[in-house]
């Protein structure tokens, strides 16, 4: 028996039945033979884990448009925070904690640049639309893997397809889903306080009475709620919903829609809007990979794919290059 049958009959026997069990389930597009180590699961965390565009997710913006200070959130620690508090859930319920950190990890692998605002211009530009959790699944199938994809799970893909605004076929893939939501509300506000935008008592105190006064007893309140009420009604409590719904509310009055904070989305649009026109003209000049997929697709496609991949920086110095003069060198 090898050790990756082992660990399915092990599951069978401590994960509870309304979990997705690695035996039986995991199916791909392409059949694969079994890794005699790794569940499906495990092996689809690994892939996520190893691709280029988790790499990526380090120079992208969460909130604060390519942050100078060292300790700011960015698009990877978001994901990694999102997947800390997933798990703990998951495992609180003895559900799949292999396929929730999967789910989790890739998540967000589909976002650009320049965090909302790169997707609200793509999403305008681009005659296809543009939502960064179907790009995330565009990102695993078509753009990985030097196009070939990673050949994921269906269960963990539809998880990162489902983890905003739909519900997914698994307990696990709906635990990322309000782990996402936990995760960058806590971690906003956070940041916010660290860059002078908010002090802890500015938050509005019907909301902290119940939650907590700090990151750590907010999200410890939040995840208790949920684990109270059950594996068979994944949710928060009445009260506590209600609390976190008052501060995510606070947050988008003060802080995502705040002129601060915002003062240079119009730039990073602009500078996305005219990128994409750019390689709309030349679609010479797309890399090889693609070109792949205009091949394949279109050109307006493959033009998005190639600029909802980039970093902040990544598309800063591209701008550069293509549309600031160089001064004169010798």
């Amino acid at each position: 028996m090898t050790v990756r049958e082992q660990t399915e009959i092990t599951e069978l026997g401590i994960l509870c039945e309304d979990a997705c069990t690695s035996k039986g389930t995991g199916r791909r597009v392409r059949s694969e033979s079994k890794c005699p180590l790794r569940t499906e699961f495990q092996r689809d965390r690994d892939r996520i884990l190893h691709c280029n565009s988790f790499r990526r997710l380090k120079q992208k913006t969460q909130v604060f448009l390519s942050p100078i200070g060292d300790h700011y959130r960015t698009r990877l620690t978001h994901t990694l925070e999102v997947s800390q508090i997933a798990r703990t859930i998951s495992r609180a319920f003895r559900l799949n904690e292999d396929l929730t950190e999967a789910i989790a990890l890739g998540h967000d692998l589909g976002h650009t640049p320049f965090g909302h605002s790169g997707e609200d211009i793509l999403n305008e530009i681009c005659p296809y639309g543009f939502k960064h959790y179907l790009q995330s699944v565009r990102v695993v199938d078509y753009i990985e893997n030097d196009g070939a994809g990673l050949n994921l799970t269906y269960e963990v893909k539809n998880g990162i397809a489902c983890h905003t605004n739909k519900i997914a076929v698994t307990k696990e893939g709906y635990i990322v889903r309000l782990a996402d939501k936990i995760a960058y509300i806590n971690h906003d506000i956070d940041d916010s306080i660290r860059a002078g935008m908010l002090k802890e008592e500015d938050l509005p105190k019907s909301a902290t009475d119940i939650l907590g006064n700090s990151k750590s007893k907010r999200i410890t309140t939040l995840i208790t709620s949920i684990v109270k009420n059950g594996v068979e009604n994944i949710r928060m409590s009445d009260e506590v919903k209600k609390a976190h719904d008052e501060l995510r509310s606070f947050m988008f009055a003060n802080v995502y829609q705040n002129s601060t904070a915002k003062a240079e989305e119009a730039k990073a649009k602009a500078m996305i809007e005219r990128l994409y026109m750019y390689f709309l003209r030349y679609p010479d000049k797309l890399p090889d990979e693609y070109k792949k997929i205009m091949a394949k697709f279109d050109k307006d496609r493959a033009v998005c794919d190639y600029i909802a991949g980039m970093t902040d920086v990544y598309s800063v110095n591209l701008y550069n290059e293509l549309f600031i003069p160089k001064g004169w060198k010798k």
